[in-house]
Protein backbone atom coordinates (compact mmCIF):
# COMPACT_ATOMS: atom_id res chain seq x y z
CA UNK A 1 0.00 0.00 0.00
CA UNK A 2 1.25 3.58 -0.97
CA UNK A 3 1.89 5.87 2.39
CA UNK A 4 0.79 9.47 2.45
CA UNK A 5 4.19 11.51 2.52
CA UNK A 6 3.74 15.07 2.67
CA UNK A 7 6.56 16.88 0.49
CA UNK A 8 7.98 20.47 1.05
CA UNK A 9 9.95 22.42 -1.32
CA UNK A 10 11.86 25.30 0.22
CA UNK A 11 14.10 26.31 -2.78
CA UNK A 12 18.03 25.64 -3.37
CA UNK A 13 19.96 24.24 -6.65
CA UNK A 14 17.37 21.13 -6.67
CA UNK A 15 14.57 23.80 -7.52
CA UNK A 16 16.42 26.06 -9.92
CA UNK A 17 17.96 25.91 -13.56
CA UNK A 18 21.08 27.17 -15.42
CA UNK A 19 20.41 29.34 -17.80
CA UNK A 20 22.10 30.10 -21.74
CA UNK A 21 25.29 31.76 -19.29
CA UNK A 22 25.67 29.24 -17.16
CA UNK A 23 24.46 31.07 -14.17
CA UNK A 24 22.14 29.25 -11.65
CA UNK A 25 19.48 30.21 -10.07
CA UNK A 26 15.52 30.30 -8.99
CA UNK A 27 13.19 30.36 -12.28
CA UNK A 28 9.46 31.76 -12.36
CA UNK A 29 8.19 28.26 -11.31
CA UNK A 30 9.65 25.57 -9.08
CA UNK A 31 10.41 22.28 -11.81
CA UNK A 32 9.78 20.16 -8.94
CA UNK A 33 6.30 21.38 -8.49
CA UNK A 34 5.77 20.81 -12.03
CA UNK A 35 6.65 17.45 -12.16
CA UNK A 36 5.07 14.83 -9.64
CA UNK A 37 3.07 12.81 -11.73
CA UNK A 38 5.64 10.70 -12.27
CA UNK A 39 6.17 9.99 -8.27
CA UNK A 40 2.76 9.12 -8.06
CA UNK A 41 3.94 5.50 -8.20
CA UNK A 42 5.82 6.48 -5.52
CA UNK A 43 3.46 6.91 -2.79
CA UNK A 44 0.56 9.89 -2.68
CA UNK A 45 1.99 13.02 -2.27
CA UNK A 46 0.45 16.17 -0.44
CA UNK A 47 2.97 19.38 -1.88
CA UNK A 48 3.51 22.01 0.55
CA UNK A 49 5.64 25.29 -1.00
CA UNK A 50 5.94 27.62 1.61
CA UNK A 51 8.88 29.70 0.07
CA UNK A 52 11.37 29.38 -2.55
CA UNK A 53 14.74 30.31 -1.44
CA UNK A 54 18.30 29.66 -2.04
CA UNK A 55 19.73 28.14 1.22
CA UNK A 56 22.15 30.85 2.16
CA UNK A 57 18.87 33.01 2.32
CA UNK A 58 17.37 30.80 5.44
CA UNK A 59 17.41 31.83 8.54
CA UNK A 60 15.93 30.42 11.82
CA UNK A 61 12.78 31.85 10.82
CA UNK A 62 12.03 29.48 7.78
CA UNK A 63 12.76 26.51 10.16
CA UNK A 64 10.90 27.40 12.01
CA UNK A 65 8.20 27.90 9.45
CA UNK A 66 8.63 24.34 8.04
CA UNK A 67 8.94 23.22 11.96
CA UNK A 68 5.13 24.36 12.30
CA UNK A 69 4.54 22.98 8.77
CA UNK A 70 5.21 19.62 10.29
CA UNK A 71 3.75 19.56 13.26
CA UNK A 72 0.68 20.61 11.42
CA UNK A 73 0.45 17.69 8.99
CA UNK A 74 1.60 15.18 12.35
CA UNK A 75 -1.96 16.91 14.15
CA UNK A 76 -4.23 16.41 10.95
CA UNK A 77 -2.83 12.62 11.16
CA UNK A 78 -3.17 10.84 7.87
CA UNK A 79 0.86 11.87 6.90
CA UNK A 80 3.50 8.46 6.74
CA UNK A 81 6.28 10.41 6.51
CA UNK A 82 7.81 13.92 4.98
CA UNK A 83 10.53 14.64 3.17
CA UNK A 84 12.30 18.89 2.46
CA UNK A 85 14.11 19.58 -0.62
CA UNK A 86 16.37 22.36 0.58
CA UNK A 87 19.35 24.10 -0.47
CA UNK A 88 22.48 22.13 0.16
CA UNK A 89 25.06 25.26 1.48
CA UNK A 90 22.47 25.21 5.04
CA UNK A 91 20.99 22.02 4.61
CA UNK A 92 22.56 20.43 7.92
CA UNK A 93 21.85 23.18 9.69
CA UNK A 94 18.19 22.77 9.31
CA UNK A 95 18.05 19.27 9.33
CA UNK A 96 19.46 19.91 12.62
CA UNK A 97 17.14 22.43 14.23
CA UNK A 98 14.22 20.23 13.10
CA UNK A 99 16.22 17.05 14.68
CA UNK A 100 16.20 19.34 17.46
CA UNK A 101 12.84 21.29 17.90
CA UNK A 102 10.23 19.38 15.35
CA UNK A 103 7.78 17.33 17.31
CA UNK A 104 6.40 15.37 14.46
CA UNK A 105 5.96 12.02 14.96
CA UNK A 106 6.73 10.90 11.36
CA UNK A 107 9.99 9.94 9.24
CA UNK A 108 11.32 13.48 8.16
CA UNK A 109 14.27 13.42 5.66
CA UNK A 110 16.24 16.44 3.80
CA UNK A 111 17.06 16.30 0.75
CA UNK A 112 18.97 18.49 -1.95
CA UNK A 113 21.04 18.49 -5.08
CA UNK A 114 24.45 19.56 -6.29
CA UNK A 115 23.83 20.18 -10.02
CA UNK A 116 20.76 22.29 -11.24
CA UNK A 117 17.53 20.56 -13.12
CA UNK A 118 18.47 21.10 -16.39
CA UNK A 119 22.49 20.35 -16.38
CA UNK A 120 23.57 17.33 -17.41
CA UNK A 121 24.00 14.86 -14.45
CA UNK A 122 21.41 16.50 -12.31
CA UNK A 123 20.92 14.59 -9.35
CA UNK A 124 17.92 16.49 -7.72
CA UNK A 125 15.60 14.00 -8.90
CA UNK A 126 16.90 10.53 -8.17
CA UNK A 127 17.77 12.22 -4.41
CA UNK A 128 13.99 12.79 -4.09
CA UNK A 129 13.16 9.59 -5.16
CA UNK A 130 15.56 7.77 -3.00
CA UNK A 131 14.07 10.51 0.25
CA UNK A 132 10.43 9.75 -0.62
CA UNK A 133 12.14 5.85 -0.28
CA UNK A 134 13.11 6.31 3.27
CA UNK A 135 10.66 8.55 4.43
CA UNK A 136 7.92 5.41 3.27
CA UNK A 137 9.63 2.78 5.44
CA UNK A 138 8.45 1.97 8.33
CA UNK A 139 12.75 1.56 9.63
CA UNK A 140 12.94 5.04 9.18
CA UNK A 141 10.67 5.75 12.16
CA UNK A 142 12.04 7.28 15.69
CA UNK A 143 15.77 8.00 14.05
CA UNK A 144 15.50 11.06 14.23
CA UNK A 145 15.75 13.59 11.04
CA UNK A 146 17.24 11.98 8.04
CA UNK A 147 19.35 13.17 5.25
CA UNK A 148 19.17 11.47 2.31
CA UNK A 149 21.52 12.33 -0.47
CA UNK A 150 23.67 10.25 -3.20
CA UNK A 151 22.14 6.42 -2.52
CA UNK A 152 23.14 7.41 1.54
CA UNK A 153 21.25 8.05 4.89
CA UNK A 154 22.43 10.18 7.24
CA UNK A 155 21.84 11.65 10.79
CA UNK A 156 21.52 15.44 10.68
CA UNK A 157 23.25 15.38 13.79
CA UNK A 158 26.05 14.01 12.09
CA UNK A 159 26.01 14.84 8.50
CA UNK A 160 27.89 17.55 6.80
CA UNK A 161 28.70 19.34 3.89
CA UNK A 162 32.08 18.56 2.82
CA UNK A 163 32.58 19.17 -0.89
CA UNK A 164 31.92 22.53 -2.86
CA UNK A 165 30.73 20.65 -6.11
CA UNK A 166 31.08 17.11 -5.55
CA UNK A 167 27.55 15.09 -5.79
CA UNK A 168 28.75 13.03 -2.57
CA UNK A 169 29.29 16.02 -0.70
CA UNK A 170 27.50 15.13 2.42
CA UNK A 171 29.18 12.70 4.65
CA UNK A 172 29.61 12.10 8.36
CA UNK A 173 32.92 12.17 9.68
CA UNK A 174 34.08 9.46 12.05
CA UNK A 175 30.56 7.75 12.27
CA UNK A 176 29.62 7.34 8.47
CA UNK A 177 25.71 7.12 6.91
CA UNK A 178 23.25 5.07 9.05
CA UNK A 179 21.51 3.38 5.77
CA UNK A 180 21.99 2.88 2.36
CA UNK A 181 19.07 3.20 -0.44
CA UNK A 182 19.19 0.71 -3.34
CA UNK A 183 17.51 -0.45 -6.55
CA UNK A 184 15.67 -3.11 -3.75
CA UNK A 185 14.71 -1.47 -0.91
CA UNK A 186 15.90 0.89 2.28
CA UNK A 187 18.68 -0.65 4.14
CA UNK A 188 18.93 0.26 8.12
CA UNK A 189 22.87 -0.82 9.25
CA UNK A 190 22.94 1.53 12.39
CA UNK A 191 20.43 2.65 14.81
CA UNK A 192 21.31 6.14 16.71
CA UNK A 193 21.22 5.36 20.60
CA UNK A 194 20.21 8.44 21.65
CA UNK A 195 18.45 11.81 20.59
CA UNK A 196 17.32 14.62 21.85
CA UNK A 197 14.88 17.32 21.43
CA UNK A 198 13.02 20.60 23.30
CA UNK A 199 9.69 21.86 22.37
CA UNK A 200 10.52 25.57 21.10
CA UNK A 201 8.15 28.07 20.48
CA UNK A 202 10.57 30.57 18.67
CA UNK A 203 13.66 31.59 18.12
CA UNK A 204 14.47 34.96 19.03
CA UNK A 205 18.55 35.11 20.08
CA UNK A 206 21.10 36.01 18.52
CA UNK A 207 24.40 33.73 18.57
CA UNK A 208 27.68 34.97 16.48
CA UNK A 209 30.15 32.05 15.37
CA UNK A 210 33.99 32.69 14.79
CA UNK A 211 37.04 30.89 13.97
CA UNK A 212 40.39 30.61 15.77
CA UNK A 213 43.51 30.68 14.29
CA UNK A 214 47.17 31.41 15.19
CA UNK A 215 47.76 34.62 16.76
CA UNK A 216 44.13 34.96 17.38
CA UNK A 217 43.38 37.75 20.11
CA UNK A 218 40.55 39.78 22.09
CA UNK A 219 39.81 42.32 19.37
CA UNK A 220 37.03 40.53 17.86
CA UNK A 221 35.46 38.65 20.98
CA UNK A 222 35.58 42.42 22.12
CA UNK A 223 33.55 43.29 19.40
CA UNK A 224 30.76 40.44 19.61
CA UNK A 225 30.83 41.64 23.46
CA UNK A 226 29.30 45.35 21.95
CA UNK A 227 27.13 43.82 19.99
CA UNK A 228 24.83 42.06 22.13
CA UNK A 229 24.70 39.00 21.80
CA UNK A 230 23.43 36.35 23.52
CA UNK A 231 25.71 33.54 22.88
CA UNK A 232 29.24 32.69 20.92
CA UNK A 233 30.71 29.29 19.48
CA UNK A 234 34.35 29.57 18.88
CA UNK A 235 35.39 26.93 16.63
CA UNK A 236 38.65 26.37 18.39
CA UNK A 237 42.21 24.49 17.57
CA UNK A 238 42.52 20.89 17.72
CA UNK A 239 41.02 19.21 20.90
CA UNK A 240 39.74 23.08 21.96
CA UNK A 241 42.33 25.53 22.61
CA UNK A 242 43.06 28.63 22.01
CA UNK A 243 45.73 31.32 21.77
CA UNK A 244 46.43 32.98 25.14
CA UNK A 245 46.07 36.61 23.51
CA UNK A 246 42.69 35.36 22.81
CA UNK A 247 41.43 34.69 27.04
CA UNK A 248 41.02 38.41 28.08
CA UNK A 249 37.49 38.43 25.17
CA UNK A 250 36.87 34.81 26.52
CA UNK A 251 36.48 35.91 29.93
CA UNK A 252 34.49 39.60 29.63
CA UNK A 253 32.17 37.44 27.56
CA UNK A 254 31.70 34.71 30.17
CA UNK A 255 31.78 37.67 33.01
CA UNK A 256 28.65 39.43 30.68
CA UNK A 257 27.00 35.92 31.27
CA UNK A 258 27.00 35.28 27.67
CA UNK A 259 27.90 31.63 27.05
CA UNK A 260 30.93 30.37 25.38
CA UNK A 261 30.98 26.95 23.21
CA UNK A 262 34.06 25.33 22.37
CA UNK A 263 34.20 23.41 19.47
CA UNK A 264 37.37 22.13 16.77
CA UNK A 265 38.39 23.34 14.12
CA UNK A 266 39.25 20.15 12.88
CA UNK A 267 37.55 18.19 10.46
CA UNK A 268 36.68 15.09 13.18
CA UNK A 269 37.13 14.09 16.56
CA UNK A 270 35.90 15.97 19.66
CA UNK A 271 37.17 19.34 21.60
CA UNK A 272 38.28 18.01 25.28
CA UNK A 273 39.89 19.70 28.45
CA UNK A 274 43.47 18.03 27.93
CA UNK A 275 45.60 20.72 27.58
CA UNK A 276 46.88 22.43 31.34
CA UNK A 277 48.34 25.64 29.54
CA UNK A 278 47.55 28.89 29.31
CA UNK A 279 44.89 28.69 26.72
CA UNK A 280 44.63 24.67 26.54
CA UNK A 281 41.51 23.06 26.82
CA UNK A 282 41.47 22.45 30.90
CA UNK A 283 42.38 26.12 31.53
CA UNK A 284 38.80 27.35 28.75
CA UNK A 285 37.28 24.90 31.05
CA UNK A 286 38.14 26.48 34.22
CA UNK A 287 37.38 29.83 33.25
CA UNK A 288 33.86 28.72 32.48
CA UNK A 289 34.05 27.99 28.82
CA UNK A 290 31.12 24.92 27.93
CA UNK A 291 32.82 22.28 25.61
CA UNK A 292 30.35 20.68 22.93
CA UNK A 293 30.11 17.07 22.46
CA UNK A 294 31.48 16.89 18.65
CA UNK A 295 29.01 18.91 17.09
CA UNK A 296 30.93 21.32 14.43
CA UNK A 297 30.61 24.76 14.48
CA UNK A 298 27.47 25.83 12.58
CA UNK A 299 25.48 22.80 14.55
CA UNK A 300 26.81 23.80 17.69
CA UNK A 301 25.42 27.62 17.30
CA UNK A 302 21.88 25.87 15.89
CA UNK A 303 22.29 24.22 19.69
CA UNK A 304 23.17 27.29 21.52
CA UNK A 305 20.36 29.32 20.09
CA UNK A 306 18.13 26.29 21.06
CA UNK A 307 19.27 26.03 24.48
CA UNK A 308 18.60 29.58 25.47
CA UNK A 309 15.06 29.40 24.62
CA UNK A 310 15.00 27.08 27.73
CA UNK A 311 17.27 29.00 29.92
CA UNK A 312 20.38 31.27 30.61
CA UNK A 313 21.41 29.52 33.40
CA UNK A 314 25.55 28.58 32.49
CA UNK A 315 25.26 25.06 33.91
CA UNK A 316 22.20 23.83 32.57
CA UNK A 317 23.23 25.17 29.15
CA UNK A 318 26.37 22.91 29.56
CA UNK A 319 24.75 20.15 30.21
CA UNK A 320 22.81 20.32 27.21
CA UNK A 321 26.06 19.99 25.44
CA UNK A 322 27.04 17.02 27.23
CA UNK A 323 24.80 15.09 25.68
Amino acid sequence: MKKNILLIHTGGTISMSEDTSGAVKPGTNNPLTQGTDHLSGLADLVVEEPFNLPSPHITPKEMMELKYILEDYDKKGNIDGAVITHGTDTLEETAYFLDLTCQASFPVVVTGAMRSSNEIGSDGLYNLISSIRVASSPDAKGKGVLVVLNDEIHTAVNVTKTHTSNISTFQSPQYGPIGIVTKRGVLFHHTPTKHENYPVLDISKKVSLIKAYAGMDSSILKAILGLKVDGVVIEALGQGNLPPAALEGVKDLIKNNIPVVIVSRSFAGIVQDVYGYEGGGKHLKELGVIFSNGLNGQKARIKLLVALTKTDNMDEIAEMFMF
